[in-house]
């Protein structure tokens, strides 16, 4: 049975000079779990808000969007529930009981039916323990799966979900997932979700919609759109590794999760292995070094940091990894200056962090782009923000002159992402810091990104990137190391940080593991592929 219906969608915000959607079409049926991937700035987010008639944007639409037979504009706010990218964004309360009772209020519920309903959402999602809690002592995981409860909580009949992932940890980002295909299971919900990270959300829908410049590139199941995308490379290379490997060696039915691609790879013979990645960073000299360092936000809170010492080579990628409130965004605070430790000791090319007088630290030494990209935009459009900033638009290597005239808070979440990195580079620091980079990009633009910032250390400069992207781990760092409970546990070259580790690992090490040695990436997933050959058939 047909539950949503969007016939000829077009939209184009204000001032715009084309449309963001046009002439969007297709159905979703009662149950169906749609995934929805494209391009950054492909129109998604604008897509998925005008289903919602709260969160629509301004500008001028044409078209129908009709939940259940009816235009969403009559439908009340707990017809769809919607969950955004940032946690933080979508709580309004302090606690978590009332975080959950929040929209149940709205509605105008007897207070018997909150107290139940809050009850059962609490034991369902396991949360029990976190009734009574300051949502702000929560890990963004934790605050993202209260988010996703306060929206259950209101039974909606259609679920939204825009990057919901976009912050958590892998760990972290498998179980929400893994949440959201329960809920689909169990209470036969529906559910739209837009993700640039396809590895887990693939595998469990039951149709694949992708969007390439505001138009319906392909819909339908996702074994037969996977087909169709062989040819769009762009896109292509964000979909699941299994799917990659397959594109690259021709399969006429791609492999779309982890056991899919290993029956796919182990047709293939593997007597030439991969020999073991060396990685020279060149200089030995170190650009930064913790040692012993301890930091507490409040006298009376536990150690964040507890004596984490590790040293960074200059002119290498260095990328940190960890569960999320491991410590990882306090440490590069502790880097950049904004933040000071309470013992230990931090060096930045060999001198002490608090010997770096009057700003001395930020001419052309040292530069962080945050987490909270927001923070970085101060002027009323890219331009300004890009002028301001001294940036050659002519180097980088994507393209923000269609956003020139824009208003930074406009853009897309990768979008905002790129225009953030353009500035910082500006600054033509030496080292780098990177909090989550790859947030909200697409897989072509990441892939821009790993060329630049090869780029640049190539030139001399050090990046220190803190990301939960493991592939993007495994295809640009020099070495990987694993955040827990306020230190570095253990760094390695990725191949062989990614073939050791069972969690905090890619995709394509999963399906090579036990065939291939230290083949943690689908490019020599496929390579190895191709060099060994099919196996011979037996007859």
């Amino acid at each position: 049975m047909e539950i949503l219906d969007i016939k000829d969608l077009s939209f184009t915000y204000p001032l715009a000079a084309a449309p963001t959607l046009d002439s969007i079409s297709f159905s979703v049926n009662e149950g169906e779990l749609v995934a929805l991937c494209g391009a950054t700035g492909s129109g998604k987010s604008t897509l998925l808000r005008l289903i919602k008639k709260e969160l629509a944007p301004l500008g001028e639409k044409s078209g129908t969007v009709k939940f259940r037979g009816k235009s969403t504009e009559d439908c009340i706010p707990s017809d769809i529930g919607f969950v955004m990218q940032d946690p933080d964004h979508q709580i309004v309360t302090d606690k978590v009981w009332h975080e959950l009772a929040f929209g149940l209020e709205n509605m105008g519920l007897p207070q018997s039916s909150i107290a139940r309903r809050t009850a059962e959402m609490s034991s369902y999602f396991g949360i029990e323990d976190k009734f009574d809690r300051n949502i702000s002592e929560l890990s963004g995981g934790q605050k993202q799966l209260i988010n996703l409860a306060a929206v259950m909580v209101t039974e909606p009949g259609l679920l939204i979900l825009d990057e919901p992932t976009a912050q958590l940890d892998p760990i972290t980002a498998s179980d929400f997932i893994n949440t959201v295909k329960k809920l689909n299971r169990d209470l036969s919900l529906t559910v739209i979700i837009a993700e640039h990270r396809l590895e887990e959300i693939i595998p469990l829908c039951d149709k694949l919609l992708v969007i390439e410049n505001g138009r319906v590139l392909a819909f339908g199941k996702p074994h037969d759109v996977a087909v169709q995308l062989y040819s769009h490379k762009d896109i292509m290379c964000g979909m699941p590794a299994a799917a990659r490997i397959s594109a690259a060696l021709g399969a006429a039915r791609p492999a779309l999760s982890v056991i899919e691609g290993r029956e796919l790879v182990r047709t293939y013979g593997n007597e030439v292995q991969p020999e073991r990645n060396v990685n020279d960073t060149g200089n030995k000299d170190t650009a930064l070094e913790f040692h012993e360092v301890y930091f507490r936000y409040e006298r009376e809170l536990p150690d964040v940091l507890k004596g984490l010492s590790f040293s960074v080579n200059k002119g290498e990628i260095y990328c940190i990894l960890g569960g999320n409130g491991s410590g990882k965004t306090t440490a590069l605070g502790c880097a950049s200056g904004i933040i000071k430790p309470y013992s230990g000791t931090i060096r930045i090319f060999g001198k002490k962090l608090k010997e770096y007088k009057n700003q001395t630290l930020y001419k052309e030494c040292l530069a962080l782009m945050p987490q909270d990209i927001k923070t970085v935009f101060l002027r009323n459009t890219v331009r300004e923000e890009l002028e301001d900033a001294g940036t050659d638009i002519s180097s980088l290597p994507f393209d923000l002159t269609p956003h020139l005239d824009k208003h930074p808070y406009d853009l897309s979440g990768g979008e905002m992402q790129l225009c953030a990195f353009a500035k910082v580079l500006a600054l033509k620091p030496k080292i780098l810091l990177l909090d989550e980079p790859t947030k909200g990009l697409d897989a072509a633009s990441k892939i821009k990104i790993i060329a630049l910032l090869k780029q640049l250390t190539a030139n001399g400069m050090t990046i220190v990137t803190v990301t939960h992207d493991v592939e993007f781990a495994a295809e640009c760092a020099d070495r990987c190391a694993l955040f827990f409970r306020g230190e570095i546990v253990s760094a390695a070259p990725p191949d062989e940080f990614f073939s050791e580790n069972s969690f905090y690992t890619t995709a394509a090490s999963r399906i090579t593991r036990g065939h291939f040695r230290n083949a943690v990436t689908a490019g020599k997933a496929a390579e190895l592929c191709l060099l060994n050959g099919r196996k011979a058939e037996k007859i």
